[in-house]
């Protein structure tokens, strides 16, 4: 044998036997026209065998409230700030705590108590907002955190932190691990689905960073979803293009990537050609999944969803269709939660956008049988203070970020209802019982799907890494 028929042959080896393989299957079916179709219609195999333990949870939909919603006005009810309005806030509560640079340099920190009213719920009393009526009737299936702590106290890390577990751009998403882990269940659409709502003006920008597939295979990263217009950019065939035409043109680009894979082994090259074959599929697919038309009168106006028109509502009922068809993680942004000022006029009108469709989803989940293996994630990237940024009125009050503690809730999927796990002091600015880090959350939700987050990892520049980096720990108490 030549020396230059031992380097190809020891290359097709590498691709056959490292974690490239899916390129060798991509060689054998791409050469091969007739053949695409087999290749395209296979789901994406996990790197895990099997699940480490047996899953609570087939899938997630992380409705995620992109600013940080603040904790008392919705979840964490403190009568004591009320009592206290335009108090200076005691300095040993504070402590040696960091602020941010938009309020260190206040020369006061006025307690502002909350101007909503809150009333028990459920069958633990949960205490609720006002602002939240409709989440309210399904405290009973909630589990609601409010002793989460997190690092960063900025919008962009403390996204990071909470979606992959560092603060740095660079690292998989939650949503990444678990296609890379677990897999897809329909080759026709993608594992992990990215859908965002909210004042598109004004607000934190969503950046595509937060869905990134970082040093993964690029196939595991994140597919942005639009919820008006053609769902996903492009996929729609140009004029005089027939569905045979593409097949055509798509075989063709591919064979030419299967080449080019086999010459260098470059892994972005396999996911190119993932890509170009899902992208095919999806044409068939996504229209009729977008389609809210198809949906009874009865569940639109359950969720409040009018097709055709980009909201938080359509999202949530287009998620719950996702799941339905095999999509494993779906991720719903809603922006403007970020309230430095006016909070009596701003978090109403983000409560009303989005409290009756989050309700409706868990509803509908629940009444399909589909509650009890999906789990349901709720919360912002942090919380915010208990004494105001900027002037204190009659009227009004703003609240600066705080990442020592805020409040999250998780539904269904392995998750014990009804609960609320934790406890903050009397001006929700430390934790006093039961505190969760984020790389616990992660450790717990990881959990729910059968993944011991301390053995999905993956080698990268000579360490392994995994999403919970080198902390983390599940949450027993919050386990059904």
């Amino acid at each position: 044998m030549t020396s230059e028929a031992q380097h190809l042959t020891a290359r097709r080896q590498f691709l056959g036997r490292s974690s490239l393989g899916l390129g060798a299957v991509a060689l054998s079916q791409l050469f091969s026209p007739a053949a695409s179709p087999v290749f395209a219609s296979q789901p994406s195999a996990g790197t895990l065998a099997q699940t480490h333990f047996a899953p609570r949870a087939r899938r997630v939909i992380y409705l995620f409230m992109s600013g940080g919603p603040a904790q008392m006005e919705l979840f964490d009810h403190k009568p004591k700030l009320r009592e206290m309005h335009a108090q200076e806030l005691p300095p040993s509560v504070i402590g040696t705590q960091r602020l941010t640079t938009m309020t260190r340099q206040q020369k006061a920190f006025p307690i502002a108590g909350s101007k909503f009213s809150f009333a028990r719920q459920g069958d633990q009393d949960l205490e609720v907002s006002e602002l939240l009526p409709h989440t309210a009737s399904v405290v009973n299936h909630l589990a609601v955190i409010r002793s989460m702590h997190t690092e960063p106290i900025n919008h962009d890390p403390a996204v990071m932190f909470l979606q992959s577990g560092s603060n740095l751009a660079g690292r998989p998403c939650m949503g990444s691990w678990l296609s890379y882990g677990l897999g897809a269940e329909d080759a026709n659409l993608p594992a992990f689905v990215v859908l965002l709502s909210g004042n598109t003006r004004g607000g934190q920008p969503l950046l595509s960073k937060y869905w990134h597939s970082g040093f993964l295979p690029g196939r595991h990263q994140g597919v942005q979803f639009r919820s008006a217009g053609d769902p996903v950019m492009n996929l729609t065939d140009p004029p005089g293009v027939s569905r045979a035409n593409r097949r055509d043109i798509v075989d063709a680009v591919n064979q030419i990537n299967a080449l080019k894979l086999e010459s260098q082994g470059d892994p972005e090259i396999e996911a190119r050609i993932n890509a170009f074959e899902l992208a095919f599929r999806m044409q068939s697919t996504v229209p009729e999944l977008t389609d809210l038309t198809r949906e009874p009168q009865h569940v639109l106006d359950l969720y409040g969803a009018e097709p055709g028109r980009a909201s938080f509502a359509n999202n949530c009922l287009l998620a719950r269709r996702m799941i339905e068809r095999g999509v494993k993680f779906v991720q719903l942004y809603d922006r403007d939660w970020d309230h430095h000022q006016n909070i009596p006029e701003g978090l109403p009108t983000k409560c009303k956008e989005t409290d009756k469709a989050t309700a409706a989803l868990i509803h509908d989940l629940a009444q399909r049988g589909l509650l009890e293996d999906t789990l349901v994630i709720w919360g912002g990237e942090f919380g915010r203070t208990t004494y105001c940024q900027g002037t204190l009125t009659a009227d009004t009050y703003g609240r600066d970020h705080h990442p020592r503690c805020f409040t999250m809730w998780l539904a269904g999927g392995g998750i014990k209802p009804g609960i609320v796990l934790g406890k903050t002091d009397d001006f929700s600015y430390n934790i006093a019982e039961d505190p969760i880090h984020v790389h616990d959350l992660q450790a717990t939700i990881l959990h729910c799907l059968g993944v011991d987050h301390e053995r999905m990892t993956y080698r990268y520049q000579g360490r392994d890494f995994r999403l919970t980096d080198v902390g983390g720990k599940v949450i027993t108490k919050l386990l059904a």
